[in-house]
């Protein structure tokens, strides 16, 4: 978000140059103590007519920051040319920030508004008085303040005036047939930056009397390291040191190239494994022992006295491996302690969590630990974690000198914040006819390391309910359901991945709906119609969720992809859909082929995407491909399997991605155009994207698929 939830940011002037509007999430407010008000997030305007716009969202590729700033430009009637960015960092009202949840649009949308709408009317005010005419005969484009009489008055030459006026307590925002910039499909306002290489990254920083460390890091819980090579490793020219930690064993040297010739020179030896020492096998067959256990229930809904009795029930287990997030950009981060004080250079999407637990790790205060946010080279949920600030800032300390830790690709494999594996059963009673009157999915899968867990007693069906997105929430109307979660520990690190929660059990839900059509003789699509009539809207707890915008989506891309043509084994095509947190909604029709060696090849995707009000239709389009991109990946190209406690994949070689080649032709069609407000994208183009594949190979090969990811030997 851009700013606090909870602190008003209030509006100052700097040194009687420019005008700088506050904002919170719902109201602008006059500064109480002018020019001593810190505020946690600000536009300010330059005499030269340069709109500033400090950004609290970080950017990993999502294009928040364009989208932002399109809102901004929207109300204030700016010239989005003259837009320039600063990157929040905590301190004083900038204590919530942080980037995860595909919340982003939601959380700028009433903000940027109401500090655009404000910052516009004292502009008008202050052309108004130079021109002693009424507001109201004025109005704004493109950075000025124009008069039909009068002339044009650019934004800067009004700062200084507008910024003694005070601030009005109620500005109207535009209405929404006035947008000129919002809706429209505008390029990345930092593109040219990033694809120059003049963007910062992470990776990309450089301080004075910095040294390189590359980290041998403990291949599994517990592990000591029992041996090393350390007089062959001092032996390599411009090695520093080596130091040990909780983090392993750390070389620090002069360059890169040092500190990882030195790592590998040190050879380090581990202890062996316990006996018991963790097995992804044996976890799955954990995990699907837990699904057909009782669990907490998370929705329970008695079918009604009158409905038909169950003739018949099908039955399914689901399993879902662990994933790494795998960002081309790998972990890293540079730190410089000195004394009680600690600045940190990293690409986080968590600042606050990274500033508040390196100061309690160094002994210190948060105020004391600067974190400078940079670009980031791929987040997908990996950098809410603050583990790899954790490990600089230690470092840092021991070497007394700044560091700068960068992950090696196999250390990003296998020590990273996995997806955690799942289980699902459901189970699904028939009437006579073939619908559908009753539906259980219980989940058996693992909180993640990442969350502060409440007391027991405060673990009711709600907070159960945050922990299986896509299972409670199913969208279909049926008589009679049941759904619960089954926690089982995990003693690998496992945290938040694109979707959390969603992926898995959507995977789940949607090929087993796939199943249940089959079973009743009915077109997979018009299945799901049909369950989705009734109510347009259901509640679950204190949430309302909206069937109609679901029906819509499965609708465009039943038009879009010409579903009723014949399509021929060995190609065939599948569907499926999902409302994301009740928020988005989208659906997707696969078209794939499948050859004799029973490989794979995605060919067409049409995406049917209500996001609510659309402020970029470029970012969403890209938000849309990326999420098809990662579907199949993840269900075509690898996971992460445990042996002795250690993660066995290492690089994109054992832990496959989508390459270009695999990509196929994708269609993105924007529904919802009488929406009020955004809706997030980033985390809801990813559930319904396995399932649809997986439903595809179905219609071609007539295989059910229940495990992730999918071989060529299952389809030969």
């Amino acid at each position: 978000m851009i700013t606090s939830r909870r602190t008003f940011l209030k509006t100052t002037v700097l040194s009687g140059a420019s005008l700088i509007v506050g904002f919170n999430c719902t109201r602008i407010c006059a500064a109480d103590v002018p020019n001593e008000f810190k505020p946690n997030g600000w536009v300010k305007i330059d005499p030269d007519g340069t709109v500033w716009l400090t950004i609290g969202k970080s950017e990993m590729g999502q294009g928040v920051r364009t989208s932002l700033a399109m809102m901004l430009a929207e109300e204030l009637d700016a010239d989005f040319s003259r837009i320039k960015l600063t990157q929040a960092k905590p301190g004083p009202g900038y204590e919530d920030l942080g980037t995860g949840g595909s919340g982003s649009m939601e959380d700028g949308w009433a903000m940027l508004r109401q500090a655009g709408a404000a910052a516009r009317a004292m502009l008008i005010t202050a052309a108004a008085k130079q021109w002693n005419i009424s507001p109201n005969e004025c109005r704004t484009e493109r950075g000025t303040v124009v008069h039909p009489a009068k002339g044009r008055l650019e934004f800067g030459r009004l700062v200084s005036a507008a910024a003694k006026l005070q601030v009005p307590k109620e500005a109207k925002p535009k209405a929404r047939s006035d947008y000129k910039i919002i809706g429209q499909p505008t390029a990345r306002i930092d593109g040219h930056d990033i694809v120059s290489g003049r963007a910062h990254y992470g990776i990309d920083t450089k301080i004075p009397g910095m040294l390189h460390v590359s980290v041998e890091r403990p291949p599994f819980v517990g592990a000591k390291a029992e041996k090393m090579d350390e007089e062959k490793a001092r032996a390599v020219r411009g090695l520093r040191s080596i130091l040990r930690g909780d983090f392993g064993v750390a070389v620090v040297a002069e360059n890169s190239w040092a500190a990882i010739k030195g790592r590998s020179a040190l050879a380090v030896k581990w202890s062996n494994p316990p006996a018991d020492a963790f097995d992804s096998e044996a976890h799955a067959k954990k995990l699907e022992t837990a699904a057909r256990e009782k669990g907490n229930v998370t929705r329970h809904e008695v079918a009604p006295n009158d409905a038909n009795p169950i003739a018949r029930t099908i039955e399914a287990i689901y399993s879902y491996p662990f994933y790494a997030h795998a960002p081309v950009e790998t972990m890293n981060c540079t730190a410089h302690v000195t004394g009680d004080r600690c600045t940190l250079w990293v690409p986080t999407q968590a600042p606050n969590r990274v500033q508040k637990r390196v100061a309690e790790s160094l002994g210190t205060t948060p105020d004391k630990v600067e974190v400078n946010v940079t670009l980031i080279g791929g987040g997908f949920g990996r950098r809410l974690a603050a583990d790899y600030a954790l490990e600089a800032a230690a470092i840092s300390r021991a070497a007394k000198a700044p560091v700068q830790v960068l992950w090696s690709r196999p250390d990003d494999m296998k020590h990273g914040h996995f997806q955690a594996a799942s289980a699902h059963y459901l189970a699904a009673g028939l009437d006579s006819l073939g619908k559908v009157v009753s539906w259980k999915h219980t989940k058996a899968g693992s909180f993640h390391n990442l969350s502060a867990l409440e007391p027991e007693a405060e673990r009711n069906d709600a907070w159960y309910r945050g922990w299986s997105w896509g299972v409670y929430d199913v969208p279909y109307n049926i008589p009679a359901i049941e759904t619960a979660y089954v926690p089982v520990d995990l003693p690998v690190k496992h945290g938040p991945w694109r979707s959390v929660f969603a992926p898995s059990s959507v995977f789940a839900r949607e090929s087993f709906i796939d199943e249940l059509a089959h079973e009743s003789g009915a077109d997979p699509l018009a299945f799901r119609l049909e369950l989705l009539q009734g109510p347009d809207t259901f509640k679950i707890g204190r949430e309302t969720y909206d069937r109609r915008r679901l029906r819509r989506v499965l609708e465009v891309v039943r038009e879009k992809s010409s579903w009723g043509e014949t399509v021929a084994r060995p190609r065939g095509r599948g569907v499926a859909c999902n409302m994301y947190d009740g928020r988005t909604h989208i659906a997707y029709v696969v078209d794939v082929h499948v050859d004799k060696s029973g490989n794979v090849k995605v060919e067409r995707v049409v995406a049917a995407v209500d996001c609510g009000l659309v402020i970029n239709p470029i970012g969403v389009e890209q938000q849309t491909e990326g999420g098809v991109i990662w579907g199949i990946s993840s269900a075509l190209k690898g996971c992460i399997t445990f042996k002795s406690g250690a993660a066995q994949q290492s690089t994109y070689n054992d832990f496959g991605v989508a390459r270009m080649k695999d990509a196929p032709v994708i269609e993105v069609h924007l529904v919802g155009a009488d929406a009020k407000e955004p809706s997030g994208i980033g985390e809801p183009p990813v559930p319904p994207s396995v399932p649809a594949i997986v439903n595809a190979i179905f219609a071609a090969t007539g295989k059910r698929i229940r495990k992730l990811p999918i071989t060529p030997d299952e389809l030969a």
